[in-house]
């Protein structure tokens, strides 16, 4: 496997990691785990964080394509907090935590096609099968907890790439993500398989022992197989995680004050509430990696009701969700970010549309050692293309990277003959978005 491992100092917090302890050494980790709210579709950012008075002005002016026209935003924005950013109408809720969050509104992208943008957004690549970001996390830093998964997903997408958002490549099985639910179907009752023990723990630990040996020594014969070394390590965390889990999955243990803090139970909140509130109870029991899928945000045509609903889906779970773990004292050392694969255009699609737009787009994050409060580049006065403050991919990922401490240049494995690594040969931290 050619890795190299180095224990770090206890100081960082680091387990055994593919990189150097001088690399480790020039990063303070500001955060240990990330939740990762996707929003699958790509949201309109110039209806919803990226404020342009001068799109409303062009209202109705013939846009860049043949017959199109500009759309200017039907909703008011409105600044907000101490920080006073611009936030829509349609995030109410969220505007009331303004101060917590860090815009990027110079995000840009490469392919303006959902699948192969959507697979650039978790693996870095849109062509080749890569490791997604969260099977990098858990490799190199893993889990806080040895009876739970370093990486679980909810409910993510079937297609643009299906697994392979989640996947591990060619990492070692194990830190491939745990998938929670699938998509299109409601959170709610989503149960892990086989959480419930099929015989005594006695007799359980009796039968994977002996599997341990007989899949050990197939290894030993063969030297190297990943299935069966994926194999080995998911029997054992499956039978620790069967104490565990369980509890983890329990909103009923929460109080009723904090469910609606959610917005669980109350119509159209309830789902994504229930994902984020659980997504809180997995960061706060050790999961280092958790992504929430939300979807469909590909409004090309009614735009007027289709955004309204799925702002009003996501806003008062995203609140309660940094809210609640400030409360708790996780929100500084918990990276929270939400986007998608890519913007919408300022010109209108089928008169109730926007389409894709991959020169130009907002994410936020927040907690994590973030400047909170704080909007960094900026697209020109319609919202076609990022003018200031750009942000690739690959700069994304880096950023993510050094803000737990790790150098991307230095999270390598070795694999088909050379060092392979999130970023490839790409990508620069955003340094200015750091507190």
């Amino acid at each position: 496997m050619n890795r190299r491992h180095f224990l770090q100092t206890s100081a960082l917090g680091f387990g055994w990691l593919g990189f150097s302890t001088l690399a480790a050494q020039e990063t303070i980790r500001s955060s240990k785990r990330v939740i990762f709210l996707c929003m699958k579709g790509a949201p309109s950012h110039v209806d919803t964080f990226d404020y342009k008075p001068a799109l409303l002005a062009a209202d109705g002016r013939p846009g860049p394509r043949a017959g199109s026209r500009l759309m200017g935003s039907r909703w008011k924005f409105q600044q907000h907090g101490e920080s006073g950013r611009w936030i829509s109408e349609l995030f109410p809720e969220l505007a009331t935590v303004a101060d917590e969050l860090c815009f990027l509104h110079g995000m840009q992208t490469e392919i303006p096609a959902h699948p192969q943008a959507y697979l650039q957004l978790h693996t870095g690549s849109s062509q080749f099968i890569r490791p997604s970001l969260g099977a990098w996390m858990n490799y190199g830093l893993g889990s806080l907890n040895d009876n739970l998964p370093g990486f679980i997903t909810m409910t993510p997408a079937s297609g643009l790439g299906g697994a392979q958002n989640y996947g591990s490549a060619f990492l070692p099985a194990q830190h491939q993500g745990t998938r929670l639910g699938t998509e299109r179907r409601a959170i709610a009752g989503v149960e892990l398989a086989n959480l419930e023990p099929a015989s005594p723990r006695r007799e359980q630990r009796s039968e994977l022992d002996l599997l341990r040996e007989l899949n050990q020594a197939k290894l030993e014969r063969e030297q190297r197989d990943p299935g069966i070394e994926g194999l080995i390590e998911s029997h054992e965390l499956a039978f620790r995680m069967q104490n565990e889990m369980p509890h983890v999955l329990d909103l009923d243990q929460e109080s009723d004050a904090t469910r609606r803090l959610y917005g669980v139970g109350e119509g159209r909140t309830d789902d994504f509430g229930r994902k984020c509130l659980l997504a809180r109870r997995m960061v706060e029991a050790g999961v280092r990696f958790v992504e929430i899928n939300h979807g469909d945000w590909d409004h090309h045509a009614n735009l007027g009701e289709a955004l309204p609903n799925s702002c009003g889906e996501v806003d008062r779970p995203l609140r309660g969700l940094i809210t609640d773990l400030k409360a708790r004292g996780l929100l500084d050392d918990t990276l929270v970010i939400w986007g998608g694969e890519f913007g919408r255009t300022p010109h209108a699609e089928g008169g109730d549309g926007r389409d894709h737009n991959v020169n130009a787009f907002t994410m936020w994050m927040a907690g994590g050692g973030v400047r909170a409060g704080y909007a960094h580049g900026a697209s020109d006065e319609l919202g076609y293309e990022a003018v200031s403050g750009q942000v690739s991919i690959a700069d994304w990922h880096a950023t993510i990277l050094h803000l737990l401490g790790i150098d991307h240049r230095e999270l390598t494995y070795r694999h088909a003959g050379r060092d392979f690594r999130l970023t490839d040969i790409k990508g620069e931290v955003v340094h200015e978005i750091v507190a």
